[in-house]
């Protein structure tokens, strides 16, 4: 029980510091957000909102300017039995990357937020 208070705990203090120290959104053109925002519908992050890599995942989301929709894998039961039966467990943050009918589920922040860069980031052409 007291790890269970600790853990919640630290949770909210994380969200806390996220939102204090939260990085400006990258300004694009009009046409640049509207093709990046297109690009984005194919995308899914499967999440627990306090989790700190979840956090930091969603920091990069705010930092690149995109919208991908969040899935709460921790109370949705079916967000949670879908990232357990398609992507095969229960470990977050992962993002669903679905292009041209293959669907990929990639998991770790370190690799998510670099596929963001490249993808999102200034300069980077959006496919």
């Amino acid at each position: 029980m007291l790890l269970k208070l600790l853990r919640g705990g630290l949770g909210r203090l994380i969200i806390l510091i996220d939102f204090i120290t939260r990085p400006p959104k990258t300004k694009r053109s009009d046409d640049a957000q509207n093709l990046v925002n297109e690009a984005t519908k194919s995308l899914s992050l499967y999440q627990f909102y306090a989790c700190p890599f979840c956090t930091r995942v969603r920091r990069t989301l705010h930092r690149l300017n995109i919208n991908i929709s969040l899935k709460d894998a921790k109370n949705s039961e079916k967000d949670r039995s879908t990232l357990l039966n398609d992507g095969g467990q229960i470990k977050v943050p992962c993002l669903r990357i679905e292009d041209k009918g293959q669907v990929t589920w990639l998991y770790e922040s370190k690799d998510i937020i670099q596929y963001l860069d490249n993808r999102f980031a200034l300069g980077a052409v959006v496919k």
